[in-house]
């Protein structure tokens, strides 16, 4: 299909929302409807004669969480695909399609353990998340058409180590999937990119990140685009560039890698792209990297890149003014909004900053619903849902899916705030994750825009352009009352910036960014519920720390997020671990 023709199809599909809502939805039931989740709520699902229309459906069928499927997905991956008791029972358990693989969820970030997700190789799920893929890839098109003589990308992606379950199925990132396929057309993939496909399918972060930078130095003259997933990957890359491009001129010049890259396979690989000795291009690449001048540094170094893709809304909203920085003249382009359980929506304008991100719901992508939300009350406004015809506008709600691939009315976990229409379809910002309990007293928003304030105050009061690299919060119950602890990880941290943490100054600065933690923490605060605040300055490479814990515990590096509000003890130690001083 062509690009025109695919984004035709992505506008007519825009045109008549709510029939193609309940067309997917019926799709959805009529070929799921002997699954065992289903027929514990549905008894006469699996009667083809009945029609269950979308009433019936939310009536009968509970909302439901991750815990919800949590025996059936670890039967799943025990190798148990049916455990009924009776003999001729043999419905199955979430899905009629047969089980692929697991995909590891981005949101085990804040506890620890990453879920997981299980694939069913479904041909009316493949259809639906083709034209979102594919579109998503026309958009970029329309915008950047291809050009034949430049046609690199320096693709900061991870294909991430490969688990297996007991019952022998794969686990991986969802994003990781096509790039562990062995068919040509997923092979293809790597054909446009500047990285070999060794570095890609590697299992050492550090060392992938490395010959990255390397082989995209390399092919500088060659390089298009610039993609990551999260805006955090490319922020992590510039640190390593900053940190590392002696070494990094030093390998183009000799033209072969460092030797603590020691994976035979990886460094064969990466030897063969860098095409032996290049001082000249290395004598160029070091006397850019010589003016210390970071400032558009990404189009200094690679003159023909013409846009950079990664997601900055969200919690990666705190990495984009750093990410325009290092862009400088080259527009930041967003990412589309799809999620590891389906694709949501889909970003049409995608040179438009985070704050203006606004994506179009996918009608046939699976069946939506919304949950009110009270960002006053931090939490949902009760159990009932709307459906598209319901929702309003300038309202947020919890996104609620019904998928092709075995879940039904999940709810997601993003919030959201529908912003307006396109043609009939809700145009969607994404907020913040949703609270896991309504114990919560910040949300990821609350302590994003109080950090912004709290540094803008740091350098108004103290004269200090202290740049915080990281941050992220927990409750400390154990205090009574209870107690807020923010901890940051700063850049350059030294005996000076110490002694200078200690000043009277700094603390009038700690006030306004308590201050500016939201509603429900000032209510609390008032009322005597909550301690004063805890903040902790940690020492270089805190965050870091948790990355690889994070790996360790089975998050695919391609999706971890720094978590903004840690709820699991063990992390909290880690952190504390590492504090060196506490106001």
């Amino acid at each position: 299909m062509t690009d025109d023709a695919l984004l035709k199809q992505l506008e007519e599909s825009t045109k008549d929302f709510s029939r193609h809502q309940a067309e997917t939805l019926r799709s959805i039931l009529q070929h799921q409807r002997g699954v065992r989740y289903l027929q514990r709520h549905l008894p006469n699902a699996g009667d083809h004669n009945l029609l269950i229309d979308a009433a019936t459906f939310r009536r009968s069928v509970p909302l439901s969480c991750y815990d919800d499927y949590a025996d059936y997905i670890n039967q799943l991956a025990d190798g148990d695909k049916c455990t009924s008791d009776d003999d001729h029972d043999h419905r199955h358990l979430l899905s009629v399609d047969p089980l692929v693989c697991f995909f590891y969820s981005s949101s085990g970030t804040s506890s620890m353990k990453p879920k997981l997700i299980p694939y069913f190789d479904s041909t009316l799920s493949k259809g639906a998340s083709h034209i979102a893929h594919q579109g998503s890839a026309a958009v970029i098109r329309k915008f950047f058409p291809p050009r034949p003589e430049v046609n690199k990308r320096l693709a900061f992606i991870y294909a991430d180590s490969i688990t297996t379950t007991k019952g022998g199925f794969k686990v991986m990132a969802a994003s990781s999937f096509p790039l562990h396929s062995s068919s040509n057309p997923n092979r293809s993939l790597f054909m446009s990119l500047s990285s070999p496909m060794e570095v890609i399918l590697g299992s050492n972060v550090e060392h992938q990140m490395y010959c990255h930078l390397l082989c995209g130095l390399r092919n500088s003259d060659s390089i298009d685009a610039i993609h990551v997933p999260y805006a955090i990957g490319l922020i992590k890359a510039m640190r390593v560039l900053e940190s590392k491009w002696k070494q990094l001129c030093d390998d183009i010049e000799k033209g072969f890698p460092c030797s603590v890259i020691n994976h035979v396979r990886m460094r064969d690989s990466v030897v063969e792209v860098l095409g032996g000795p290049q001082p000249d291009l290395s004598n160029r690449i070091r006397l850019i990297f010589e003016k210390k001048d970071w400032g558009g540094i990404l189009n200094k170094l690679w003159p023909n890149v013409r846009y950079i893709r990664s997601v900055t809304t969200g919690s990666m909203k705190q990495y984009y003014s750093k990410l325009k920085y290092y862009a400088g003249e080259v527009p930041l382009v967003g990412g589309d909004y799809f999620a590891s359980e389906c694709c949501v929506a889909i970003n049409l304008d995608i040179k438009q900053p985070p704050d203006l991100t606004r994506f179009v719901m996918l009608p046939t992508a699976a069946y939506f619903e919304f949950l009110p939300f009270d960002l006053a009350e931090n939490n949902v406004v009760g159990e009932e849902t709307v459906d598209v015809c319901g929702v309003e506008v300038g309202k947020m709600y919890e996104v609620v899916v019904t998928t092709y691939r075995g879940f039904y009315r999940y709810r997601l976990g993003d919030i959201v705030r529908v912003v307006g229409f396109y043609n009939s379809s809700p145009l969607l910002e994404f907020v913040m994750r949703a609270p896991k309990t309504s114990y919560e007293i910040v949300t990821e928003g609350d302590l994003m825009a109080a950090m912004e304030n709290f540094q803008l105050v740091l350098r108004n009061t103290m004269g200090m352009a202290i740049e915080i690299l990281e941050f992220t919060s927990s409750v400390d119950f154990g205090s009574s009352p209870k107690r807020l602890k923010i901890f940051i990880e700063v850049k350059d941290c030294d005996m000076i910036l110490q002694d200078k943490l200690q000043e009277s100054n700094f603390r009038k600065c700690c006030s306004a960014l308590e201050d500016s933690l939201g509603s429900i923490y000032k209510v609390q605060r008032n009322k005597g519920e909550i301690s004063p605040l805890s903040l902790s300055v940690l020492k270089c490479g805190s965050f870091d720390r948790l990355l690889k814990l994070a790996i360790e515990n089975g998050t695919p590096a391609s999706q971890y997020k720094p978590p903004k509000i840690i709820r699991n003890p063990s992390i909290v130690d880690v952190l504390e671990e590492n504090v060196i001083v506490t106001i």
